[in-house]
């Protein structure tokens, strides 16, 4: 995407603390009325960048541009931005729709117009008839979404949240994931999320920024960030993934020939990975991508023995540990109900076959962690 399609724009943006570089040189272009999430784990900077959206934080080098103005020197309470924290900030002493008013303090509003956007932005998170409530009286989904509603009630046209549902447990959080999903598509307005959970930027966003020491590392869709990753930090961080170490053979019509350490000869599609003869690669495999069975398959194609090490029964699928001589660590596979597998503990040591195809494997560098 070029910037001129986007309309939240991070350029070469650095902020340091004394000797420590919190965010370092990064580039990103967010479009209008994008769900985009900042991903990774504590210490990555991602809410450092989020705090420089928001103005709390000014960046040592660089500039935010917000529809084409650069935010240097612009106070958080003019640009036009709103922030919604983890901690929710829901103020003990004032009701639900004081709350919510808080926000439109310095708007002088009449209290007709004020009472009115209260009650919109209630509609709005779903807690029409609650402005009376005492904020004690509230659960931790409802607390979030008056935070969510305090925020809304500004119009900004772009949403920060820095974990926003990180204090939930783990029903409620997955059904405030849709309704925050369903709440921005309707909104229509540019959410910029952090959270170092993969599972939730999988589910939220449009597209994700993965970062690691300041830096990000890939910016693409989920699907893309999950099935094409772009450096073993990236892969090892999104899912769960196994590294082989392999070196190159002979590379034609964008199939890599690989001598793969404990799996033998096999084949990789290069999808745009830049690939030469002889050099010494990672070949980088999804549980998920890996078929087991507990008869040695007939015709050839990318097979390898094993015996299982740990088994784990999930209900609609199993997650197994198989150690296949060579190799210095178990591969993880993970496989539908199979019949064969019963009581996980009796599993170890079973002997079983691993089977996948040329497509699941991905290359990537050994100097890309």
């Amino acid at each position: 995407m070029s910037s001129d399609d986007s309309f939240l724009n991070i350029e070469q943006v650095t902020k340091r603390f004394g000797a420590v570089v919190a965010v370092d040189r990064v580039n990103i272009a967010i479009r209008t009325g994008e769900f985009f999430s900042l991903l990774g784990p504590s210490g990555c900077g991602k809410t450092t960048l989020l705090r420089m959206l928001a103005g709390f934080e000014t960046p040592d080098e660089g500039e935010v541009y917000i529809d084409g103005v650069p935010m240097s020197g612009v106070s958080p309470h003019v640009r036009p931005t709103n922030m919604v924290f983890q901690s929710y900030a829901i103020f003990p002493h004032l009701n639900v729709e004081r709350n919510v008013a808080y926000g439109l303090r310095k708007e002088k509003l009449s209290k007709q117009e004020e009472a009115k956007r209260v009650d919109e932005a209630l509609e709005m998170v779903k807690l029409g008839g609650y402005g009376k409530r005492k904020s004690n009286e509230l659960s931790g989904g409802q607390r979030q979404r008056i935070a969510l509603a305090r925020a809304l009630i500004r119009r900004p046209k772009v949403l920060l949240l820095d974990e926003p549902l990180g204090a939930l447990d783990k029903k409620l959080r997955t059904d405030m994931q849709i309704e925050l999903r369903q709440l921005q598509q309707s909104l229509g307005i540019t959410f910029v999320f952090v959270t170092h959970d993969q599972e939730e930027a999988m589910t939220l966003s449009d597209r994700i920024a993965v970062m690691a020491q300041g830096k990000a590392l890939q910016v693409a869709s989920p699907k893309d960030i999950y099935n094409r990753p772009t450096s073993m930090t990236v892969a090892d961080f999104i899912g769960q993934m196994n590294f082989i170490e392999a070196s190159v053979g002979q590379v034609a019509d964008g199939v890599a020939a690989l001598e793969a350490k404990g799996l033998g000869r096999m084949k990789a599609h290069i999808n745009g990975t830049a690939v030469t003869t002889g050099a010494h690669m990672i070949a980088a495999l999804r549980p998920e991508k890996l078929s087991l069975t507990d008869s040695e398959p007939n015709g050839g194609g990318n097979v390898v023995k094993g015996r299982i090490e740990a088994a784990a029964y999930l209900g609609d699928r199993s997650h197994f540990h198989v150690r296949v001589d060579g190799l210095d660590q178990p591969l993880a596979v993970a496989a539908p109900d199979l019949p064969f597998v019963g009581d996980g503990a009796k599993q170890e040591g079973r002997p079983v076959w691993l089977t996948w195809a040329d497509d699941s494997v991905i290359l990537l560098d050994k100097d890309t962690r």
